[in-house]
């Protein structure tokens, strides 16, 4: 018996052989490298993902998936399942002193943000992200300042990576289909970062602040977290909203408050 997709695990398998055809020449695997794929579901993806590179690492909640897709692929190749949540996933247990990691997924939609970050935390160890995601996540992922989709998501994941959008992927591609669209994202971490910044948490902190009451100036969204001085100390107009400052400010800001101390 085919398994039923489950709302809870937010399963949306892909089956349109063209999508699956454009997200393949988009990663480009090659033999040799280190694949781990998140969620592969039916296999729609991991079938030529472990013809490609020959070893593949998948991770896949769902335990009644596991056997299935084991007996699918079995003959093509070093199929490693781990059973469990992604969000508890070490990268670096995983990669070992092997080459960076290449990750691939279709992220369930009701997680995908906390992934995200899980993943950026672990960035060192990561060459680069191919993810589907909702079409709107990935539009505020890549907006520029100005722009009113540009917010924390924005900054943080601009701070640590390159981000491309590559294309659109309709509902019918998907099994159930989605109510919306999504997109096929392309993130490659920075190295070096070309904005470092000194206290990461702090960083986090103040740009969450600052896009938690983005209608207001930086002067009153930030009042709580920096002397409101520091803010013409570093070049930054305090009447500017969040959405005026680019990530390079934002790095610049907090490495700024790192400095100075705790607010008097």
């Amino acid at each position: 018996m085919e398994h039923r997709p489950r709302r809870r695990f937010g399963q949306n398998f892909l089956h349109d052989p063209g999508t699956i055809q454009r997200i393949h020449a988009a990663i480009a695997a090659k033999p040799g490298e280190r694949l781990v794929e998140i969620g592969p579901g039916r296999g729609a993806i991991t079938e030529g993902l472990l013809t490609a590179v020959g070893r593949l690492d998948v991770v896949e909640l769902d335990r009644d998936l596991i056997e299935p897709l084991r007996c699918r692929l079995a003959g093509l190749g070093d199929l490693r399942i781990h059973q469990g949540d992604a969000l508890g996933l070490d990268l670096g247990e995983l990669a070992g002193a092997g080459p960076r990691l290449r990750l691939v997924g279709n992220l369930p939609y009701n997680i995908s943000t906390p992934l995200l970050f899980h993943f950026l935390d672990q960035s060192d160890c990561i060459l680069d992200l191919h993810l589907m995601l909702q079409k709107e996540v990935v539009d505020r992922i890549v907006a520029e300042p100005g722009d009113k989709r540009y917010g924390r998501l924005s900054v943080m994941v601009q701070a640590a990576c390159s981000a491309s959008r590559l294309f659109r992927i309709g509902p019918g591609a998907f099994t159930p289909a989605p109510r919306v669209e999504s997109a096929f994202l392309r993130l490659r971490p920075l190295r070096p970062r070309p904005h470092p910044v000194a206290d990461p948490a702090l960083h986090g902190r103040l740009v969450a602040a600052a896009f938690g009451q983005r209608r207001k100036t930086l002067r009153n969204s930030l009042a709580g977290q920096i002397d409101p001085r520091l803010l013409d100390a570093v070049g930054i107009d305090p009447n500017l909203r969040a959405e005026d400052l680019d990530v390079a400010s934002y790095a610049r800001l907090a490495n700024a408050a790192c400095k100075s101390g705790p607010k008097p």
